[in-house]
């Protein structure tokens, strides 16, 4: 689970400001708080993000996308690190961006936090809390690991790397546990990408809860599946490197989900392909509707609406969140797109339905849809704005800070009249037209 995300220097984020998911005194919604025993310390399960557009929302989104690329994947020698930098301040262009999360993982609570340019990772530390006690595993600059064989690693890390996916390449399993924590528990949906859960749920157990929560959830699918075809259905839309690194990295019996926008039907299509021995099979995932007759219509998926498959690529996402065993931490940036307000808090609603004191899964979202801000839905301490002040700056504060929170019967109203700030300054007071002088007829 995040405790807390920090972040400083990060595209429009100039000065510091801190995402915390620790649960205030607020009574609301208490009987879905995850309790963290040993540590005395309650994390909540949900946060959303409102803003106007250009406010930081999607920032927010990118400093976990751009922390979790720089841990999991390995930077080459003399490889440029990717970092974006608030550009709007000369004298902080070339200081290093700052990133600090508080983590909780296999039930222990780790602190780890790096500051980076361009060129290289200037700062890096991780420390393990346990109760009431800190200790620091490893800091640069100048502080290793008391183990001599971690030394070694340490002092051999290139400038531009993280010790820590450092250690992991160099099978050192000392702090493997935060690595994997941002490659397979931190999982991030942005509006135009898919989870890549599909292929799981159809193929597993919950084939046929997917299919019944499509029915309930007014799609007109009344079935859900695979049909194979033949591997040239993946067109020559697709980058041949994806077409080759699925060839040669598919394992036996692995599956690969691929969204093709141009197939041979003329529209989207999701293909799923399996590895079987030396051969690759792809399955075409097609939907079925009711007909006046009674019998069953197959449909492509570029027959469907963007809602329903909106609706089909975030059902496994939620169906992964609701299973007590899940510790998963899904962030999606703009949940509401092309999706009705029903729809998306339905799908909020019957996570959030499940949760208790022993969840450790979690769902942070960002959205446009103030229908969603919602004190029956959410607390003030799960709901969180974005703002830009006139030096083009984004801040970051949660509705808990506002002082007449409690006595706000009509949040949202609040919130559209600018009283809790974020929303959009517009200055358009006049129709729409062209500002040149344009030619008499």
């Amino acid at each position: 689970m995040i405790i807390s995300f920090s972040l400083e220097n990060w595209m429009s984020f100039r000065d510091p400001v801190t995402f915390s998911m620790l649960a205030t005194e607020e009574r609301r919604h208490r009987g879905r708080i995850a309790k963290l025993g040993k540590y005395q310390t309650k994390v909540l399960p949900i946060a959303a993000v409102y803003g106007g557009n250009a406010s930081g929302k999607s920032n927010l989104f990118k400093a976990l996308n751009f922390a979790k690329s720089l841990v999991v994947n390995i930077t080459q020698l003399d490889e440029a690190i990717p970092v974006q930098t608030f550009c709007l301040d000369a004298d902080r262009a070339d200081q290093p961006a700052r990133f600090a999360f508080e983590l909780l993982i296999d039930e222990v609570i780790y602190d780890f936090s790096f500051a980076v340019t361009g060129t290289a990772v200037v700062e890096e530390q991780l420390v393990k809390i346990t109760g009431e006690q800190e200790e620091v595993l490893y800091s640069r600059p100048g502080r290793p690991p008391e183990a001599p064989s971690l030394q070694v690693v340490f002092h051999g890390t290139r400038d531009n790397q993280l010790f820590l996916t450092n250690s992991v390449s160099q099978k050192v399993s000392a702090f493997r546990p935060v690595y994997d924590w941002f490659k397979d528990t931190l999982k991030l949906v942005s509006p135009d990408s898919s989870p890549g859960l599909l292929s799981t749920v159809l193929n597993g157990p919950l084939s046929h809860t997917m299919n019944e929560l499509l029915q309930q959830l007014d799609t007109g699918i009344v079935d859900m599946s695979g049909e194979e075809v033949p591997l040239e259905h993946i067109s020559f839309s697709l980058p041949d490197t994806l077409k080759h690194e699925i060839q040669k990295n598919l394992k036996e019996g692995a599956t690969a989900t691929v969204r093709d926008p141009l197939s041979q039907t003329g529209g989207l299509t999701i293909l799923f392909v399996t590895r079987k021995g030396e051969k690759l099979i792809a399955k075409k995932l097609m939907t079925s509707h009711r007909k006046t007759d009674g019998t069953e219509a197959k449909f492509e998926m570029h027959q469907e609406s963007d809602g329903t498959l909106r609706v089909i690529e975030l059902l496994p996402v939620f169906l992964d969140l609701s299973d007590n065993t899940s510790n998963r931490v899904y962030v999606i940036d703009e949940i509401d797109r092309s999706l009705h307000t029903l729809l998306t808090r339905r799908l909020l609603q019957g996570y959030l339905d499940g949760c208790s004191a022993k969840t450790r899964s979690q769902l942070l979202l960002t959205t446009h849809d103030v229908l969603l801000m919602d004190k029956e839905l959410l607390r003030h301490d799960e709901m969180w704005v974005t703002e830009r002040d006139a030096a083009g700056a984004s801040t970051l504060f949660s509705f808990s800070e506002y002082k007449e929170a409690d006595k706000d019967k009509d949040i949202r109203k609040s919130y559209l009249q600018g009283r809790l700030g974020g929303i959009p300054h517009i200055l358009l007071h006049s129709p729409l037209q062209h500002s040149g002088t344009e030619e008499a007829e």
